[in-house]
């Protein structure tokens, strides 16, 4: 299978209708039901689940078959081809960070598969390839994943991934010669690397299995081990295992300068418990107990001598940054750093010394840098209303880069001088379209129980609000991520062509820390759906769009969303694109990671869980003699996340 239903091109987001009436392949059905505490359910497609089958694989191609005949007609479809492979060809540029000697740095030519890592001297200097992930395989579905250089930039290790699967593999490299060493280590999953001195790195894994069972549910027994530079990973030690708890998940890694060995535990996609061990006291003793329980969300942010600077929602959904003394980690010995604001602590990074605090206000980036002991240093100055990120580095740096962009501003690079505060634009994207044509408003509308939501909305200015526009409704609502502005070049080619984009701040993320997680998710979740369904009535009655110039799209837990509105709500949107959605509520926690959305979800193997999950999952919820939106449902068979199979 090379994809199911299909892939889904920009022009899709199109409202499109060619009049044709679609005969679909007849689909059989088995006898299935369920019974959930006395309720009973009918699955008569469950063969489905079954993705290797011969007749599941036969299905699809019939699917597919229909699917490709329909866009094959649309009359513009070349000229939206070419258009969009136009725009999309322009250079495409990370920010740089440096290790050692060199300034490294990703970029994309145009039209290349995979971004490619170059490296440079100094910054006018000449770059070099340092990887070029797209000669990692013949059809250029290998990525890289992340990269991890020793303290000294003599080694790193690299994580790549194929077809953008969340399995990877980890090569080591010596930087000077770019010489790979023998060692690979496998069966990689939500896990970085963490270097010690030059001897070997901590890392997480599953058990080892066969590349056939790769989509099957191996997510079961996540470990730390340590992997000695040069030995074969057979010989790699445990770090931390826990066989009574199988399914929880664990990260390791290492303050800066080596002194603490830092383990992340969770037993789902919310919460965390740490323990820590301080090496430089004893490097092979057991870490201790830091902070219990899977009741908040924290993270270590560095050290401060021998106190642990932690980033912590513990009493402040909004975060606030706390010290703790690893040998006396009571919360009431905690002394705090940054006491929580109105505002939502993003993240927080570090770099020359400093820390760097990104809020979110109104869902947009303010930063600021003060002292370790929390002592303000000033408001780095953004160009407006959107996007910051790469606010990090090492304790020697002197400068680092970051990233600002929002919906009407592409991607721009800015140099930031620490001691000094300024920002100075180091690299501008180059785009074909005229950004500066386009504006971006944020506004607020009234949900179903009265909670006031935000959304960005942008289009061409002087367009007129006639109520006939087309519109794109985006939005996510889920597992505490933000939605916050950034320019796309698929969504800059719907914009030129008449549309209005626009995406809802949804509760279920965090753009106003955990309360407003909070209130999107288990038997909150309809809230999600209310505000998403309140945003679009809200751009009707704002004479933005009507009913049959509408479309929205989300991706995942958005996939979710969408699937959940156009059941609950199908007169409202003329189009409905679902990406990779969670669609089956009922069975979704028996696939691959699955079982660790249920704290976002709950499970229907509990009654009250059940109940609520019943009431909104599109699978179940779907009524025989309803019109719907013309529905695009796309998924890929390498997809080990959001399995296929489950919807």
């Amino acid at each position: 299978m090379q994809k199911i239903i299909c892939t889904a091109i920009v022009f899709s987001t199109m409202i499109i209708n060619l009049n044709a009436q679609i005969a679909y392949p007849e689909s059989k059905k088995v006898n299935q039901t369920d019974d959930y505490f006395g309720q009973k359910v009918t699955d008569p497609y469950r063969w489905l689940e079954d993705d290797n089958a011969a007749d599941t694989k036969a299905w699809v191609v019939e699917q597919n078959k229909v699917t490709q005949d329909y866009l094959s007609k649309i009359p513009f479809r070349d000229k939206v081809k070419s258009r969009l492979q136009e725009l999309w060809n322009y250079p495409k540029y990370s920010s740089p960070f440096k290790k050692g000697e060199y300034y490294y740095f990703y970029k994309n030519d145009g039209l290349q598969n995979q971004s490619i890592l170059y490296r440079q001297k100094g910054l006018d200097a000449q770059p070099e390839v340092f990887i070029d992930p797209n000669t990692l395989s013949k059809d250029g579905t290998v990525a890289l994943a992340g990269i991890y250089f020793t303290k000294d930039a003599k080694y790193c290790a690299y994580l790549t991934s194929q077809a953008g699967s969340d399995w990877e593999e980890a090569a080591i490299m010596e930087v000077a010669t770019k010489k790979i060493l023998k060692d690979k280590i496998q069966w990689i999953k939500f896990s970085g690397i963490s270097w010690r001195r030059n001897d070997g790195f901590y890392y997480s894994r599953y058990p080892e299995f066969t590349e056939k069972d790769k989509l099957k549910n191996q997510n079961q027994l996540h470990s730390v081990y340590f992997h000695t530079l040069g030995s074969d990973q057979s010989k790699d030690h445990v770090v931390h295992q826990d066989k009574e708890h199988p399914l929880r998940n664990v990260s390791a890694r290492l303050t800066e300068n080596e002194n603490f060995l830092i383990l992340n535990i969770s037993e789902g996609t919310s919460g965390d418990e740490i323990w820590v061990n301080n090496l430089w006291a004893a490097e092979d003793a057991p870490p201790s107990l830091l902070i219990k329980g899977f009741n908040t969300e924290a993270s270590i942010i560095d050290n401060d001598g021998n106190r642990l600077l932690v980033h912590t929602n513990a009493d402040a959904p909004n975060y606030k940054v706390v010290s703790i003394d690893p040998k006396n980690p009571a919360k009431e010995n905690w002394i705090t750093i940054i006491p929580e604001r109105t505002k939502f602590l993003q993240h927080v990074g570090t770099a020359g010394g400093k820390l760097l605090l990104t809020y979110l206000e109104d869902a947009s980036s303010k930063v600021y840098q003060c002292t370790y002991k929390g002592k303000p240093d000033r408001e780095i100055q953004l160009p407006g209303i959107g996007t910051a990120s790469g606010f990090g580095g090492d304790k020697d740096d002197k400068e680092f880069f970051y990233t600002f962009t929002s919906y009407n501003y592409p991607p721009t690079i800015f140099r930031y001088d620490i001691a000094s505060g300024k920002s100075e634009l180091f690299r501008k994207t180059e785009v074909k379209v005229k950004p500066e044509e386009y504006s971006t408003l944020q506004t607020f509308f009234t949900s179903k129980d009265g909670t006031k939501v935000p959304m960005f909305i942008t289009y061409k200015k002087g367009m007129k609000l006639d109520g006939n526009n087309p519109v794109l409704l985006y939005g996510y609502g889920g597992f505490n991520i933000a939605q916050t502005p950034g320019f796309s070049i698929s969504n800059a080619f719907f914009l030129e062509q008449g549309g209005i984009y626009v995406v809802v701040n949804l509760r279920g993320g965090n753009e106003y820390g955990e309360e407003w997680h909070k209130k999107g998710m288990l038997l909150n979740k309809q809230n999600v759906f209310d505000d998403f369904i309140a945003a679009a009535e809200f751009l009707i009655e704002k004479k933005y769009t009507k009913k049959n110039k509408l479309a929205i799209r989300g991706g995942s837990n958005g996939g979710l969303l969408v699937g959940a509105c156009m059941t609950q709500r199908p007169d409202l949107f003329k189009v409905a694109l679902p990406a990779v959605g969670v669609m089956d509520m009922l069975r979704y926690h028996l696939f691959t990671i699955g079982w660790a959305w249920a704290t976002e979800y709950g499970k229907s193997d509990n009654k009250t869980d059940f109940e609520n999950l019943y009431r909104y999952s599109p699978l179940h919820n779907l009524k025989p003699g309803t019109t719907y939106p013309a529905t695009l449902i796309t998924t890929a068979d390498h997809d080990d996340r959001v399995v296929p199979a489950q919807f």
